[in-house]
């Protein structure tokens, strides 16, 4: 079992229109809604590859029961969301269709009480234990401490289960500061935590800040992976044109099911990069394209080697 935590969950919705103007009105041709926020996009991901999955993480409002809805029989997944009095946000992606390009609309999220949190914090103190691995993903909605994620890092080390952050900002700085077992960001977020735009550089200043693994998402040009047992850069086999949202959850999905089936690290590499060009090919965030992906696994390029015994 692995379990995926959405402190943000979002209900997300993707309109697509023929061409996106700035200062004119639109009709848009086709308009989709699916249960969202990074870690929700995970574990979608990781139920369809055949992984059993908790999510948990706040809800609340119509848009939370909207969310938990659509949540409902997705088979091999688990809700175990706590509920929260403010409603869950709204995401709004609009897909230009002529040029490809997504422009993306994120709400903040519920304010969260600190009566929430401490609910929020006893229910992931029980779930971990008996869990896998456990993946830390997306923003913090307004009331929840700045360092929340460094907090459940530290439960889930306690208990002896690997933990995987996906965050960005002041709570990544801090996250790291725990020591997760991996962290995942894109060059942007990297360059925020280390003040190096050079990536290779990044990556290990994130190491020496806390991190055991540093997996650096290059968007179209891949991942660049720095551990304990090597070093490795994956990149597709070409260049994917469509809608990026989502590409990076699907990237962590891949990873951590590459994690609890212990694959070698360059498997684990392409099957992330693999995920994520085959999520660009999908409508919406959280699914993919699946005869995409079992195309491009075997042609994702992995370089690199494993560090001496």
């Amino acid at each position: 079992m692995i379990l995926t935590v959405t402190l943000n969950t979002a209900l997300d919705i993707t309109y697509r229109v023929r061409s996106l103007r700035p200062h004119t009105s639109h009709r848009v041709t086709e308009a989709t809604e699916r249960p969202g926020g990074k870690g929700v996009n995970v574990a979608r991901v990781l139920a369809a590859l055949g992984h059993r999955v908790t999510v948990t993480g706040f809800v609340g409002g119509a848009t939370g029961r909207s969310v938990r809805e659509q949540l409902t029989g997705v088979p091999g997944l688990v809700d175990a969301l706590v509920p929260v009095d403010g409603p869950t946000r709204r995401t709004i992606a609009v897909v230009d269709e002529l040029s490809g390009d997504t422009t993306q609309l994120n709400e903040p999220g519920p304010t969260v009480t600190p009566t929430e949190w401490q609910a929020f914090q006893k229910a992931y103190e029980d779930l971990v234990p008996s869990v896998h691995a456990v993946a830390l993903c997306g923003s913090l909605p307004p009331g929840v401490p700045v360092g929340a994620y460094a907090a459940l890092v530290r439960t889930a080390k306690a208990a002896g289960v690997p933990v995987l952050l996906d965050t960005s900002g002041e709570a990544l700085r801090r996250g790291v500061a725990a020591r997760p077992d991996l962290v995942k960001p894109n060059a942007d977020e990297l360059a925020e935590l280390t003040g190096s735009h050079e990536p290779s550089r990044a990556v290990q200043d994130a190491r020496r800040r806390g991190a055991r693994t540093v997996i650096a998402s290059l968007g179209a040009r891949g991942l660049l992976a720095v551990t304990p047992e090597g070093r490795w850069r994956a990149t597709p086999p070409a260049h994917i044109h469509g809608n990026p949202t989502g590409a990076g959850d699907s990237a962590v999905a891949g990873l951590l099911s590459g994690l609890v089936e212990n694959l070698p690290w360059p498997d684990r590499l392409a099957r992330a990069v693999a995920l994520s060009a085959a999520t660009v090919l999908a409508p919406v965030a959280g699914e993919f394209d699946r005869a995409a992906y079992e195309e491009l696994v075997g042609r994702v390029a992995v370089t690199g080697e494993a560090s001496a015994a």
